[in-house]
């Protein structure tokens, strides 16, 4: 099991810049996924990055080139730099963890299912 906890989140306007954090407490020597997923009302989940246990991200088509997911162990933060910010990347954004077993699963496409979320933090974006 896993606890996270956003923060960073806040309005900015189109082109602007935002660092989300996510502070986490988890077993150090267990293998994880780690991910952010967006949240609109009445939209589906969409995922937004993930990386995995060796440091290998992956990024959905809409935000690859602007966002950037890093972790620092050192401080037990995952991090979501957003440039570049565009009115559609207004929602609430959640990191998301789960223990890594097997083989490279890791990617964006499962950070929506992955079991353990934090409450989230509001991005809103306007033009």
């Amino acid at each position: 099991q896993v606890q996270l906890v956003e923060s960073g989140g806040g309005s900015v306007q189109a082109g602007g810049s935002l660092r989300l954090s996510c502070a986490f407490s988890a077993y150090p020597y267990n293998k994880y996924c780690w991910g952010w997923f967006r949240q609109i009302p009445g939209k589906d989940r969409e995922g937004v990055a993930a990386i995995d246990s060796y440091g290998q991200p992956t990024y959905a088509e809409s935000v690859k080139g602007r966002f950037t997911i890093s972790k620092d162990n050192d401080k037990n933060t995952l991090y979501l730099q957003m440039d570049s910010l565009k009115p559609d990347d207004t929602a609430a954004y959640h990191c998301a963890a789960d223990r890594e077993y097997g083989g490279s699963w890791c990617t964006v496409a499962v950070v929506g299912d992955l079991g353990n979320w934090g409450p989230g933090t509001q991005v809103t974006v306007s033009s």
